[in-house]
C-alpha cells in the first residue's frame, strides 16, 4: 500500500489558497473600562438561525486580543464599498474612534455610523481555534441598509455589483 505524498503546505500556501475566497469586511466593536476598541476582521460567519447566532476569530497575537476575549458584548459592522477608511482604521494599530460620529447599540457596545448592517451580540461560547480564537455571539438586534459591500480578495479590497 503505497503512501500519500507529504503535503507541501507552507502557511504562505494555505494564506495564498485562503485568498481565492471572497469574503466581506467587518469591523467589531466593544467598549472597555479603558474606552471604545474596534478591529477589521473578515472572518465572520453566520451560525445559526435558532437562535440566530454568528462568529467571528480574532488573532491571538493582536494587541487588541484581551478586549475581544473577555468581551460579553461586541457589535459586528459589515462595511459599504465606501467605508475602506473604517476597514483602514480599524486594521492595524488600535484604531481611533476619533472624528467618528459613534452610537450605541442596544447592548452598549460602541456602533459605526453608515454601515451596511450591525449585529449587536452578547458573548454565546469561544471556542480554540489554533492561532485564532473562535467567537459565537447570539445576536439580539440586527439593523441594515443597503449599498455595495466592501470584499476582500486576493490581498485586494474591491465592491461587488449586481447583475
Amino acid at each position: 500500500m503505497s503512501q500519500p505524498p507529504a503535503s507541501a503546505l507552507t502557511p504562505r500556501a494555505f494564506r495564498d489558497a485562503l485568498g481565492r475566497y471572497t469574503t466581506g469586511v467587518c469591523v467589531v466593536t466593544t467598549q472597555t473600562d479603558d474606552g471604545p476598541v474596534g478591529i477589521t476582521a473578515n472572518s465572520f460567519a453566520s451560525v445559526s438561525l435558532d437562535p440566530p447566532l454568528v462568529l467571528w476569530s480574532p488573532a491571538r497575537t493582536s494587541l487588541r486580543f484581551p478586549a475581544f476575549a473577555n468581551a460579553q458584548h461586541f457589535a459586528i459592522h459589515v462595511l459599504g464599498h465606501d467605508q475602506l477608511g473604517l476597514c483602514e482604521r480599524f486594521a492595524s494599530g488600535g484604531g481611533s474612534f476619533d472624528g467618528l460620529t459613534l452610537g450605541q447599540t442596544p447592548g452598549g457596545a460602541p456602533k459605526l455610523p453608515g454601515c451596511l448592517a450591525v449585529f449587536d451580540c452578547t458573548l454565546s461560547a469561544t471556542h480554540d481555534g489554533g492561532d485564532h480564537l473562535i467567537i459565537v455571539g447570539e445576536v439580539t438586534d440586527a439593523q441594515i441598509r443597503d449599498e455595495a459591500p466592501l470584499v476582500f480578495l486576493g490581498g485586494q479590497y474591491g465592491q461587488f455589483e449586481a447583475n
